[in-house]
């Protein structure tokens, strides 16, 4: 009799503690859930907030353009027409999300340099209270802001993928250049850029569904 009760217990026992265990892995499923729901929507609002400020600087940069051209006087609708090189490219190179963000961040930092020796061209070029050096340092200034961003998003959703370095040492500027010549390269690159911008726009509204919601697919694997 004693025997029968205590195969009764531990038979009750091994039931409670199986329901018990059934609830903890209940449990974890939910809270994976909401983990994955909440980082989701953690990811689409990181993103929203770098595709609303890529268009604010969108938008800068064409208003520039329009500055720019009006500050350089004749022949100014010829000057973004010349084609020159080693102006940075202002396509997004990748194929996974993660190295296309990568693409986006290298690229802006490639125009830094760039954006540099234009000011320092039309500081020599406008009269200090011109226009134009107040509305390329806004740019310039926006720009950075924009890296900084996109690279802490990039930091944020990727940790186990670091930037890498640099690659092929400093950015090749040009060498001393003639006033028209600085006017051409002046355009150019700001036109780059703004070209670069529309892409950027682009690219953040197609990698919201990728980035996010595939990191949701694999939250749901584990």
């Amino acid at each position: 009799m004693n025997g029968h009760v205590k195969n009764m217990h531990f038979q009750q026992l091994m039931e409670t503690a199986t329901t018990l265990l059934s609830l903890l892995l209940l449990m974890a499923v939910d809270s994976t859930k909401t983990v994955a729901a909440g980082r989701n929507q953690q990811c689409g609002n990181a993103l929203q907030q770098t595709l609303k400020l890529t268009r604010l600087v969108q938008k800068e940069s064409v208003d520039l353009i329009k500055t720019y051209k009006a500050s350089q006087g004749e022949m100014s609708e010829l000057l973004c027409k010349v084609s020159i090189s080693n102006i940075p490219d202002p396509t997004i190179s990748g194929l996974e999300p993660s190295e296309r963000i990568l693409s986006i961040y290298t690229q802006l930092q490639a125009f830094f340099p760039h954006f540099r020796r234009v000011y320092e061209q039309q500081t020599d070029l406008q009269l200090p209270t011109s226009p134009l050096l107040s509305e390329l340092t806004g740019v310039r200034a926006r720009s950075r802001d924009l890296a900084a961003v996109v690279n802490n998003f990039y930091q944020r959703f990727f940790p186990n993928l670091p930037v890498p370095e640099p690659a092929g040492g400093p950015t090749t500027l040009p060498p001393s250049q003639n006033v028209f010549q600085q006017k051409v390269y002046g355009c150019v690159v700001l036109k780059t850029y703004r070209e670069f911008l529309s892409n950027v726009s682009r690219e953040l509204k197609n990698l919201k569904s990728k980035v996010c919601r595939k990191k949701q697919r694999r939250n749901k694997l584990f």
